[in-house]
């Protein structure tokens, strides 16, 4: 693990960082439509930017030496009724976690799902989730994340 990269917290203003990096990062995982990722992207913008004023979505960045941001993730805290797992209003979603090509293998992902841990205990939060890319998931596994029995439905414009 590299510690010479800073992780502190995302501000408003780098909003397009976060949404670039989430472009990247579904190009990453095979996505090739260049029209639906462009059209993603600004729904994206428009969602982020609505969490991020209202303190529903914190996103965190590791910077290198000099500042240039190398990787960032977020979290998202979704209102989530009280259960068997917590009574804590919100349930915690990472998501957005993506490294730049030149800064990968030096730790940054998992410092900064770490740092996201952390945030959640401080507030309470107990219960995380997310859904793993196959190259995140082994980091995921060695911070305590399971598979769970989610099941998922999604319905196509045109119909059931």
């Amino acid at each position: 693990m590299d510690e010479t990269f800073d992780i502190r917290p995302a501000v408003l203003t780098e909003a397009s960082v976060i949404v670039t990096h989430r472009r990247r990062m579904f190009e990453d995982m095979g996505y090739t439509n260049r029209a639906r990722l462009a059209e993603q992207s600004a729904a994206f913008a428009v969602w982020l930017r609505e969490r991020l004023e209202n303190g529903r979505y914190r996103g965190w960045f590791a910077a290198a030496p000099g500042g240039a941001i190398a990787a960032g993730a977020g979290l998202w805290l979704i209102d989530w009724p009280p259960g068997p797992m917590g009574a804590a209003p919100f349930r915690g979603y990472i998501l957005n976690v993506y490294t730049e090509p030149a800064f990968r293998r030096h730790g940054l992902a998992r410092r900064l799902v770490q740092t996201i841990i952390e945030w959640c205990y401080a507030q309470g939060i107990t219960a995380i989730s997310l859904h793993a890319s196959d190259q995140g998931r082994p980091v995921y596994e060695t911070l305590g994340f399971e598979p769970t029995n989610e099941m998922r439905l999604f319905i196509k414009p045109d119909g059931l």
